[in-house]
C-alpha cells in the first residue's frame, strides 16, 4: 500500500469517527423511540381492505363488510344476486345524528362501532356505543336509544375464583331438568335423582346410593326423546385440588387478600363418572358396566338417538391413547363400541375430534389420523363400522363448515393439498359422504377465508400471503364464477413508510426432507451490509401452528426489531397441522420444541444471508412459548444464548391437566422430569429474565417460582421480574420494555436508558399491566 493510499485510509476512517454515532449504532434512544412509535406510523396505511369477515343480512344473499379508507373505516353494503355494491349508509349524516343524541363529537370515517345490524326491512341499523343501543333510520337519520335489557349471564369463565364452591356444590344446583312430554321435571336432592310429575306434583326418588362422596349430577340429566327414560352421570369425586394466591396491592383495599380456584394437574386423582339409566315407568335403575370405560379423563355429555333405541357417549381414557364412542342400549343398559381410537401415541383430541351425528341415516361423521393424516370417515351408527373414508391424501382437514345433511354433502377447508404452495394455506372445499365430487372453491397462492351466503349459492373469498395484502371477491358456488372484485388492498403508503415486508422462508428438518417454514421480519432501517443479532420469538404448542400466514402489516415482532434485531418465527416439527408423524415429535417430549429443526432452519437463512448473525440469537415466549425459550438455553446452549421467558409452564407436572396428559401423557413418569425446567435448571448457561404474574389464572405461577428456586440452588446468574396483580401476560407496556432492554443489553452489548431518569408526563405512568 502507497503512503497515498495510507493517509487516505487513516482520514477516511477519522472521518468515520466523527459521524453522528446514531447512524451506525443500535439500540440507541432514537431506536427505542421508533419502536415505539411503529404502531401509529403504521396504522391505517392500508386502504381498500377488507376488515374481518362479510356479514350476511338475515338469511339473504346481501351483506355488508368494513374496508379500510384514507381518513378510517367505510361500511360497504353488496348485493350479490345484482352486482351492487354502495356505502352501507351516509356516514357523514351517522355522525351527525348521533352527535345531535349523545353531545359527542365523531369523524365521519372515525365512528364509534365497528359492527351494524339491520332491521328485518333493512330501512334501519342497530349500533352498540359503550353498552347502549342505538337504533338509526337509514332514510332520515334519526337515532334513538333502545331500552337497557338486563342479558348478565353472570361470568362462569375457566379463570373464575372459586375459593368458596366446590365442585359438589355446582353439581347440586337447583335446576329442574323438564321431560321432552312435559309431564316430568327431573332434579337433586340430597345428592339422589328425584322425579316430580308435573300435573299431580306427586315426586318420586329414583336413586339412593347418592351421597356427598358418590352424587348425581344434575347438569348431566339427558331425557331419552319419549320422556320414557332418564339418563344421568354419578360422580365419585376426585381430588379438588386448589391453587392458592395472595394478591399484594388490590386496588379496592390497602390489605392483601386470598384467592383460590380449582384446578387439576397430571396425575391428579380425577372424578369417575359412571352412566346411570333410569326407567321413568318402572321407577327403577338400570346398572351399566364399565368395562368398556374403566379409566376415563373424560367423558362427553349423554346423547340419546332421536329414534330413542339408546344414548351414546365419548370416552377418553387416561393417557388419551384411547377414544371411543360409547353406545347403551336403552332397554337393557347393555353398553358397546361404536368408534374406537388407539394410536401408539396419542389421540389429538385437541385438534383431530370432529363429530357429526346423524340420526335421520343413524350415520356419525369423524375425522382421525388413522392413515397418518387428518381426514374424514362415515360411520355407520347402527353397526359401528366405516362405511367409507370421505378425504384422503398427503394433506390435513382443517375444520368443517357445513353439513348438508339433505345433500349428503360436506363443505370444509383444508390446507398442505397444493404441492407448490405453503402446507399451512388453508382453502376451502365441498365433498360428497361417500367421498366423490371433490368440489374446489380457492385457487390462488394463499391462505384464505372464505364466508357463504346463507343460501350458499354465493361467497366471498379473500385471500393473502404473509407479504401480499389481501384480496377479496364474491364468487358463485356454482361453476366456482368470479362475480365481482369487492376489494385489492393497496399498501403502497406502508412501503412508503418503510415497512419491510416479511420474508417467508423454508429449510429441510431434521429428517432432510420435510419442509420448515418461518417468516423473518427486519427493520424499517434495514441495511443488508451491516450484522444483525437474531431474536426468535417461539411458540410450539401441539395443538396449533402458529407462524402467520395472513397478511401482516404491523406486530409486535416488527417494533422489537427496530432496536437492530432480526425477529423470526418458525414452526418446527411437534406442532399440528402437519402429517401424524410430524406431530408425534411432541408425544413425552415437550422439551424438543422442534429445536432441532429450528436450529437447521437458522443455519441455513443465515448462509444465504450475510447480514444474519446466526452467532447472536435471542429468544422469547409466553406460556408453552416461555417453558420453551427457557429450555432453549438449557438445551441448547450451543446455539441460544439470550432468553426472556414469560408465565412458562416450566414442568409439565405444575401446568394444567388437560394440555399437559394430553401430549405428556399418564402416568407421569421420566419423561416428565426430563422435559421440565425446574429439574435441568442446573444447565443454564446463557443470560435469562424470567416473568411472571402474580395472579396467573391460566399457568400456576409457583411453576416460575420454582424454577427461579432452582436456579438459585444452582447457583445461577438469572433476572425475575413479577407483574403485581397480573394474570397470564408477557408483563404489558412494562413487560416489554423489559425484554427489549433485556435483548439490547445481552445480544447488542449496549446499555439500555436509564428509564428512572426520564421523566413521567403530567398524566403520570401509563402502563398497562395485562
Amino acid at each position: 500500500m502507497t503512503k497515498k493510499h495510507t493517509l487516505l485510509t487513516i482520514i477516511a476512517t477519522f472521518t468515520l469517527l466523527l459521524l453522528p454515532y446514531s447512524l451506525f449504532a443500535q439500540g440507541t434512544m432514537e431506536d427505542y423511540e421508533r419502536a415505539e412509535e411503529l404502531s401509529d406510523q403504521f396504522r391505517g396505511l392500508v386502504t381498500d381492505m377488507m376488515l374481518g369477515q362479510p356479514n350476511w343480512i338475515h338469511e339473504s344473499n346481501r351483506f355488508w363488510y368494513r374496508k379500510s379508507v384514507e381518513d378510517g373505516e367505510q361500511f360497504i353494503w353488496v348485493n350479490a344476486e345484482t352486482r351492487e355494491q354502495r356505502s352501507a349508509f351516509n356516514q357523514s349524516r351517522m355522525a351527525s345524528a348521533l352527535e345531535d343524541l349523545t353531545g359527542e363529537e365523531y369523524e365521519p370515517y372515525d365512528l364509534p362501532f365497528n359492527s351494524i345490524s339491520y332491521t328485518e326491512d333493512e330501512a334501519a341499523i342497530e349500533v352498540t356505543i359503550r353498552d347502549s343501543i342505538y337504533t338509526c333510520t337509514l332514510a332520515g337519520y334519526q337515532c334513538e336509544v333502545r331500552p337497557e335489557e338486563d342479558d348478565n349471564q353472570g361470568n362462569s369463565g375457566w379463570g373464575q375464583w372459586d375459593h368458596e364452591v366446590t365442585p359438589v356444590d355446582r353439581a347440586q344446583s337447583d335446576r329442574r331438568i323438564e321431560s321432552p312430554d312435559e309431564e316430568w321435571v327431573a332434579y337433586v336432592q340430597n345428592y339422589n335423582v328425584v322425579i316430580e310429575h308435573l300435573e299431580t306434583e306427586e315426586t318420586t326418588v329414583l336413586s339412593t346410593d347418592g351421597s356427598e362422596g358418590n352424587y348425581y349430577n344434575v347438569n348431566s340429566f339427558s331425557w331419552s326423546p319419549d320422556s320414557r327414560k332418564l339418563a344421568a352421570y354419578r360422580v365419585i369425586p376426585g381430588y379438588d385440588r386448589k391453587i392458592h394466591y395472595v394478591e399484594s396491592s388490590p386496588s379496592e383495599q390497602l390489605q392483601p387478600r386470598h384467592l383460590s380456584r380449582s384446578y387439576n394437574k397430571p396425575g391428579d386423582v380425577l372424578d369417575v363418572e359412571q352412566p346411570v339409566l333410569f326407567d321413568i315407568e318402572e321407577k327403577s335403575q338400570i346398572v351399566i358396566d364399565r368395562t368398556l370405560f374403566p379409566n376415563s379423563y373424560d367423558q362427553t355429555r349423554l346423547r340419546w338417538w332421536e329414534d330413542g333405541r339408546a344414548f351414546h357417549f365419548e370416552y377418553n381414557q387416561r393417557g388419551h391413547q384411547l377414544y371411543r364412542i360409547i353406545e347403551v342400549d336403552a332397554e337393557t343398559g347393555e353398553p358397546r363400541v361404536l368408534v374406537n381410537e388407539q394410536p401408539e401415541t396419542f389421540f389429538s383430541y385437541a385438534t383431530t375430534r370432529y363429530r357429526e351425528y346423524l340420526d335421520e341415516t343413524n350415520e356419525i361423521i369423524w375425522s382421525s389420523e388413522r392413515d397418518g393424516w387428518r381426514h374424514l370417515y362415515l360411520y355407520d351408527a347402527l353397526t359401528g363400522e366405516v362405511k367409507n373414508q370421505i378425504t384422503s391424501g398427503e394433506w390435513v382437514v382443517r375444520d368443517i363448515d357445513h353439513v348438508d345433511a339433505g345433500n349428503r354433502q360436506i363443505w370444509f377447508h383444508a390446507s398442505g393439498v397444493d404441492d407448490d404452495q405453503d402446507p399451512y394455506y388453508i382453502h376451502y372445499f365441498r365433498v360428497n359422504f361417500d367421498g366423490t365430487g371433490l368440489t374446489r372453491f380457492t385457487e390462488a397462492n394463499g391462505t384464505h377465508s372464505v364466508s357463504y351466503s346463507p343460501s350458499r349459492e354465493y361467497y366471498v373469498d379473500s385471500w393473502s400471503q404473509v407479504d401480499q395484502p389481501p384480496v377479496s371477491q364474491l364468487r358463485r358456488v356454482e361453476g366456482q364464477e368470479v362475480l365481482m372484485d369487492l376489494e385489492r388492498a393497496d399498501h403502497s403508503a406502508l412501503v412508503d413508510a418503510g415497512w419491510q415486508a416479511p420474508i417467508q422462508y423454508s429449510a429441510k428438518g431434521r429428517d432432510g426432507e420435510t419442509d420448515i417454514y418461518g417468516i423473518v421480519i427486519r427493520p424499517t432501517n434495514f441495511d443488508p451490509t451491516r450484522s444483525y443479532p437474531v431474536i426468535e420469538y417461539i411458540y410450539a404448542g401441539p395443538h396449533d401452528s402458529f407462524v402467520p400466514k395472513s397478511f401482516i402489516s404491523y406486530s409486535h415482532m416488527m417494533a422489537l426489531s427496530e432496536l437492530g434485531f432480526i425477529v423470526v418465527q418458525i414452526d418446527g416439527m411437534g406442532t399440528a397441522n402437519r402429517s401424524k408423524e410430524f406431530h408425534d415429535v411432541a408425544w413425552q417430549n415437550l422439551k424438543d420444541a422442534g429445536f432441532p429443526d429450528r436450529i437447521l432452519w437458522h443455519e441455513a437463512f443465515a448462509s444465504d444471508n450475510s447480514w444474519y448473525d446466526n452467532n447472536k440469537v435471542g429468544i422469547y415466549g409466553t406460556s408453552a412459548g416461555g417453558q420453551s425459550s427457557m429450555g432453549a438455553l438449557l438445551f441448547h446452549p450451543e446455539h441460544y444464548h439470550v432468553a426472556v421467558s414469560a408465565v412458562g409452564c416450566h414442568d409439565n407436572r405444575m401446568d394444567k391437566i388437560w394440555w399437559n396428559e394430553q401430549w405428556m401423557g399418564w402416568p407421569i413418569g421420566e419423561h416428565y422430569s426430563e422435559s421440565s425446567n425446574v429439574d435441568n435448571a442446573w444447565r443454564l448457561q446463557g443470560q435469562l429474565l424470567l416473568i411472571v404474574g402474580e395472579l396467573d389464572t391460566n399457568v400456576d405461577p409457583a411453576s416460575t417460582y420454582q424454577v427461579a428456586d432452582a436456579l438459585i440452588d444452582a447457583g445461577k446468574d438469572f433476572d425475575f421480574l413479577t407483574i403485581p396483580g397480573a394474570n397470564h401476560t408477557s408483563g404489558g407496556q412494562y413487560g416489554e420494555r423489559r425484554r427489549r432492554d433485556f435483548f439490547v443489553k445481552h445480544l447488542l452489548d449496549v446499555t439500555p436508558p436509564n428509564w428512572n431518569m426520564i421523566t413521567a408526563n403530567e398524566n403520570g405512568p401509563e402502563v398497562a399491566r395485562q
